[in-house]
């Protein structure tokens, strides 16, 4: 972990002046209710519903953050980096939400888990390679999130009630979920240790605004846009699942932020497999 350097809040509450303990904590429940809402919204629309629109559905939620970062007072005249630091962010991030999304249209729920259940490892191992971070890791904390993934796998096998549902276009599509995932925690990290001064709110506003354009030309190659857009008139209480997804994941993903600016992206990805062994026990 590393030493922060700027005065952090998470809605209000302050977290610097608390125990490490009671940080992670506020943190961490954050980031539970807001990824707990996530699953359980996303299990509805893509296995109930049948919408499979990835990268549209990302795109909505986009807009939806806006909305609440406005309502929470953050203008760009708050900005302490340029532009250009959230180009490589913001690609990442649209890219990691829309084929974790998107990939849901060919695997199942406890597939889909089983790949995220491995982010720990890539994104430990991507930390040695990011500039301004080079964060490398003793041997045995490499052992014990092997172990954490080797376990987390084999209790969503024994505990799912559908075996997983495998798909080349979907394995994929959340192989190329964990790749960006992996860069985007170490991009995040570097940046919140390059310029302490960064705040959550700047990030998710930046990431978002300069990512929006990135999800543009995969709806409009696959289509995904004009059958979304009709799907979705056609069904409109769709939105409100996605709003309230949104509303519930603006949450977790701010505290996320809080998490890696306090004590880095590996730690995060760790609290991250938690939470999963949670949405595996609760998924029935």
């Amino acid at each position: 972990m590393k030493k922060e350097e700027q005065v952090r809040s998470l809605f209000g509450i302050s977290l610097s002046d608390r125990p490490i303990w009671q940080q992670f904590l506020i943190c961490s429940s954050g980031f539970f209710f807001g990824y707990l809402v996530n699953g359980i919204c996303e299990e509805y629309v893509y296995n109930r519903l049948k919408f499979s629109y990835g990268w549209y559905f990302t795109f909505v939620q986009g807009f939806v953050y806006l909305v609440l970062i406005y309502f929470q007072g953050f203008t760009v005249k708050q900005m302490v980096n340029p532009w250009k630091t959230y180009v490589k962010l913001s690609a990442v991030l649209m890219g990691s939400h829309g084929l974790t999304k998107g990939s849901l249209a060919f695997l199942n729920y406890p597939a889909q888990l089983m790949f995220k259940s491995t982010k720990v490892l890539p994104v430990m191992v991507m930390g040695a390679f990011i500039p301004g971070l080079r964060r490398k890791y003793p041997l045995h904390e490499y052992v014990s999130a092997i172990l954490l993934v080797i376990g987390l796998i084999l209790f969503t096998l024994a505990d799912a009630q559908t075996s997983p549902n495998f798909s080349v276009i979907g394995v994929v599509m959340v192989l190329g979920a964990l790749v960006m995932d992996s860069f985007l925690g170490n991009l995040q990290e570097a940046i919140f240790t390059l310029n302490p001064e960064t705040t959550q709110m700047e990030m998710l506003f930046c990431s978002t605004v300069v990512g929006l354009p990135f999800l543009i030309p995969p709806m409009v190659m696959t289509g995904e846009l004009f059958t979304a857009w009709n799907s979705c008139y056609q069904h409109p209480y769709v939105y409100a699942v996605l709003i309230f997804e949104a509303m519930a994941t603006f949450i977790g993903q701010v505290s996320v932020l809080s998490l890696i600016a306090l004590f880095g992206a590996a730690t995060t990805a760790m609290a991250f497999a938690f939470i999963l062994f949670f949405r595996i026990k609760n998924h029935r």
